[in-house]
């Protein structure tokens, strides 16, 4: 194709994404089934909205309604508080109060107040709409946005309908703030705070809020999904050194299994604990990061650590790692919600006394460098969703540290044990299933943003790339690298382009797929059952597949194979 029916292409697309949500559910909607499951509203959709697989109990727990008595007496507290917003007396009690939790009926007047969102709409007015505007004709990121629409929430009932009211608005506020804020666009990540904010607030004050949380310092997020994630570095970063002060015992454990802080911690910092934790608990931590801003996370990581190390400690592999981190804290935390807050609390002191409560206050290359709501034509690059075949400097600063960090650690232990030490850990790190990817978790995760319908379906780990070779793990590859390197049709993560992790010449018609690898143990060979190399039909590493350009590509009735390189090519012809 030339360039002339590439962007033809490229608008077509986004006019047909576009006018799915304008659409709605209205009869004639193509939906496919998987994107639209039944579900029992009745018997399965707890408190907050949140749907779970097994029946909620029939009889009420005493616990449960002695809680929501004392929440009834909170409300009559809180509403006396929102009616004299500004008065001495609530300043003064403000803190104490939404440290014990905001009752949930009223999170989204409080939220719209701490974020000072009423302010800023009557300031800004009809901005909005005229970004939304400038979406429908320019925006890069629609593809990829109307993608992970689909798989946000999905367990929750406002967000279980293929466009639903609530998923066209996060639809809606995503691609509008993709041309309000140029400079980030749209990055992973983003779509959880949206869809958090849409459950509490409707459309347009979730856009605002959005953008106070990316731009205001208190907050300062745009240093998390900008180009490089600078500020997502520093704060793992932090964590390291909390760990290793504090820690230590448990920190060599996990640098000795090959558990960087970031197969853990990214989402915690990258959506403030909004994955990872039960529902319950990651609203109690978002409405205290609200009040108190970024200063909450370290303090929050520290606290899960130290309340679950006698748990962690006696694990020997990645994967009993990330499989406690990832999912088993998501269904059941283990400690009740005012306890976790509480411990948050006191570690903040404990940090404090040692000077490292804080990173610090968000440096020049995480804040924004452009005025927001000015218009700028994208690249022919991102129009047609070409991704850069080569990393940017942010991104390379950002690699380099991830494998500086990993290169310490194994020199410690090394240093500590005085013998070599396995790259691939004490769990083999290369056979892990584990990952930050939403879209590659294997289902386990309970909670919504949380878990991904369609588990076969391509997230955009372009935007989280950046962080595949630099760890040194096969797990992050099998994760992180699932798109295509260049395709005409690809959008990849539009306004940040981002190369594979494995730099090779990019071809239009070649998807290199990672494959989970563990090598077999010896006694494994006695199954005859399992060939110990690949089948003679796949001896040259490659499988051809003929793909009608009208249907997605099924592969069936393959044969279970150890693998001697990790690596597959797939030629699409």
């Amino acid at each position: 194709m030339n360039e002339e029916e590439l962007l033809k292409r490229s608008a077509a697309e986004r006019d047909r994404i576009f006018s799915c949500y304008d659409r709605g559910r209205e009869n004639g909607a193509k939906i496919d089934p998987w994107e639209d499951p039944g579900f029992e509203v009745y018997h399965t959709t707890d408190r907050y909205g949140f749907m779970h697989d097994k029946r909620l109990p029939q009889k009420v727990d005493p616990n449960e309604v002695k809680l929501r008595h004392v929440e009834m007496e909170r409300i009559k507290k809180w509403i006396k508080m929102l009616k004299q917003w500004e008065s001495p007396a609530t300043v003064d009690k403000l803190r104490r109060r939404i440290y014990k939790g905001i009752p949930n009926s009223l999170r989204g007047q409080v939220w719209i107040k701490l974020l000072g969102i009423q302010n800023l709409k009557q300031e800004q007015a009809g901005k909005y709409e005229e970004m939304l505007r400038l979406a429908r004709q320019w925006s890069t990121e629609i593809r990829q946005i109307d993608a992970d629409v689909a798989r946000q929430y999905r367990d929750h009932i406002n967000y279980r309908e293929r466009y639903s009211l609530k998923q066209r608005s996060m639809f809606y506020v995503l691609a509008a703030y993709s041309m309000y804020n140029m400079e980030v666009g749209y990055c992973q990540g983003m779509s959880v705070l949206a869809g958090l904010l849409l459950l509490y607030m409707d459309e347009e004050d979730a856009f605002w809020g959005l953008s106070v949380l990316l731009a205001d310092k208190k907050y300062s997020m745009h240093g998390f999904y900008v180009d490089g994630f600078p500020k997502l570095n520093r704060f793992i970063e932090h964590h390291d050194k909390i760990m290793t002060k504090f820690l230590p015992k448990l920190k060599r454990k996990l640098d000795k299994c090959g558990c960087d802080s970031i197969l853990y911690a990214l989402k915690w910092f990258f959506v403030v604990f909004q994955e990872r934790t039960p529902v319950s608990l990651g609203l109690r931590i978002w409405d205290v990061f609200l009040l108190d801003g970024d200063r909450v996370l370290p303090p929050m990581a520290y606290s899960v650590m130290k309340m679950h190390k006698r748990f962690l400690m006696p694990m020997e592999s990645l994967d009993e790692f990330c499989g406690y981190l990832q999912m088993k804290l998501e269904k059941n935390f283990g400690f009740d919600d005012d306890t976790v807050i509480s411990a948050m609390e006191r570690s903040m002191e404990e940090l404090k006394r040692s000077k490292l409560d804080y990173p610090g206050p968000p440096l020049p290359h995480e804040l924004p460098r452009h005025p927001f709501g000015m218009f700028k034509e994208p690249s022919f690059t991102s129009k047609v969703g070409r991704r850069s075949e080569e990393f940017s400097e942010a991104q390379h600063v950002m690699r380099e540290s991830v494998a500086h960090r990993r290169d310490i650690a194994v020199t410690e232990d090394h240093r500590e044990n005085s013998t070599p030490v396995d790259p691939a850990g004490c769990g083999g790190l290369g056979g892990s299933k584990f990952s930050f990817d939403p879209s590659m978790d294997d289902g386990g995760s309970p909670n919504g943003s949380r878990r991904s319908l369609a588990d076969t379906s391509v997230t955009s780990t372009a935007d989280l790339s950046v962080f595949s070779s630099a760890t040194r793990s096969q797990a992050l590859d099998n994760s992180l690298d699932t798109q295509s390197n260049v395709s005409d049709g690809s959008s990849g993560s539009g306004g940040l382009p981002t190369p594979r992790a494995t730099p090779h010449q990019p071809s239009p018609d070649v998807v290199r797929i990672y494959v989970p690898y563990t090598p077999p143990s010896p006694a494994s060979y006695k199954d005859e059952s399992l060939p110990r190399t690949l089948p003679r039909s796949l001896e040259t590493n490659k499988i051809r597949i003929r793909v009608d350009p009208d249907q997605t590509p099924v592969v069936e009735n393959l044969k279970p194979f150890a693998l001697e390189s990790p690596e597959l090519e797939l030629d699409l012809k």
